[in-house]
Order: C-alpha cells, then structure tokens, then sequence
C-alpha cells in the first residue's frame, strides 16, 4: 500500500513539498515519482503562487531508488514532465545525488545548507537517462563536465561559485531562507512572474532527452484528460462530443 512519500503544506500562498521518505535518503522511487508529480500538479492549479521543495531527514535525495527505480522518472521534474506555472525554489541539504541534480536544476532558485554534498554518478554505474545534460546551460560548462564525467562529489561552496545555488546556509536552515525569498515571491506580480519565466525557458537551451522528456509528458496529459475520456465515450455513445479544455 503506498505512503505519503510526498507531503504538500499550504502556507501563506506559499506550498511546501517534501520528499518524505528520510529513511531512504529519500530515494526515489515509484510512489515517490507519481506523489512529486501530483504535487506539482497541485501547486499549478491550486491558489498558492510559489512552491518550495525540500526534504525530511538530512539528506535531499539519493537519487532513483536502485532497488525500485520509477518507471517514468522525467514525468516528475518540474519544468519537464510537469510545466510549471509559478516559481519553485529548491531547500536543500545533505545529499543531492543524481536525479536529485536533475530536479534541482530545473527550479528557479535553490538554497542549500553549506553542508550539501553534490554528485552524478550515472557515467560510474553505466546508466543515464541523460536529463542533467541541461545543467551545462545552467552553469560553467567545464564545471558540468566534470560533475558528469567524472562524477565526483561537489561541495555547496563551489556549486554556489559556479551559480547553481542563491544562498547557502548552516544545516537545517535552508527552509527557512527559502521562505523569505518565497514570500517575496508572493508578493509580487503573477503575470509578470508568469512571462519571465516563460520568456528565460525559451533562451536556456534544451537537450535531446530533455525535449524528448517533454514531449512525451504533453501527449499523456492529453491521453488523461477529461477531453479524452469524453471523446471515446461519445463516440461509443453516437453523439456529439463536449469538450472543456480540461
């Protein structure tokens, strides 16, 4: 039977997503792909305008659940399997280890504890889904090489230095930090929020499996609809189909 392995708290127009799985390292598998993706969902279509995400226990994520991979691991980052709407900041710490890179490049902001220890270890086990590619647009070039190719761990210190963090704090304060910028965010306007960060997904350049990644996300959403279901079912019906845009 599943768990909550993803909790979601509105707080003051701000949401609060958790990996929740603390005695895992938060790795991710299944039912924590198909809860992170729900709460994205949820925080696209709900009245909250900013969402954090961040983790229970010390350590953000280990990354895919070797034991229980997710069968569909891309549907749940934000800005790939799900488009996201508003701003979403990443509260890290502890450990951020592959697929945790991938989601965590693809939020707005990130502030991490100067504890946070960084890797992608995939070119080490001999697999990839090749997402984090993305990251060599997102930070010096030779920075992302390294991290990829050779897969040593980074420090907080230098992926700060290199732009992928806003802020480092002492461990178990990166909350914190990150609901000052949230609620800044809040604050501001939602159209212009919107528009900014529409226009900047289209100057970051995209990489084969992350478009690809996409693409696929947009043909489900559409196979899950309510349209979808209403299509087939007029036409097992012989009537003329409603459809709502939904």
């Amino acid at each position: 039977m599943s768990t909550e392995v993803v909790t979601y708290e509105s707080r003051d127009g701000v949401a609060i997503i958790t990996l929740n799985r603390p005695e895992k390292r938060n790795a991710i598998n299944n039912d924590m792909a198909t809860q992170l993706r729900a709460a994205l969902e949820r925080l696209n279509e709900g009245e909250d305008r900013v969402g954090i995400l961040t983790h229970a226990g010390a350590h953000f994520t280990g990354g895919a659940d070797i034991k229980g991979p997710p069968e569909d691991f891309p549907a749940c980052v934000p800005n790939i399997g799900v488009p996201m709407q508003k701003p979403l900041i990443a509260a890290v710490g502890g450990w951020v280890v592959g697929g945790g890179m991938v989601i965590l490049q693809m939020c707005d902001l990130c502030v991490a504890s100067d504890d946070a220890k960084f890797m992608f270890p995939e070119a080490r086990v001999g697999f990839t889904g090749a997402a984090i590619a993305g990251l060599a647009a997102r930070i010096p070039h030779k920075i992302a090489m390294e991290l990829m190719l050779v897969g040593n761990a980074m420090s907080a210190e230098r992926m700060y230095q290199a732009g992928l963090i806003n802020q480092l704090t002492k461990p178990g304060a990166q909350l914190d930090a990150a609901l000052i910028y949230a609620r800044q965010l809040a604050d501001h306007a939602p159209m212009v929020l919107s528009v900014l960060r529409d226009y900047v997904g289209h100057i970051i350049p995209k990489g084969p499996s992350e478009l690809a990644a996409q693409g696929r996300a947009t043909i489900q959403r559409i196979r899950q609809s309510a349209d979808a279901k209403e299509g087939i079912a007029s036409f097992k019906e012989k009537r003329k189909p409603t459809f709502r845009g939904k």
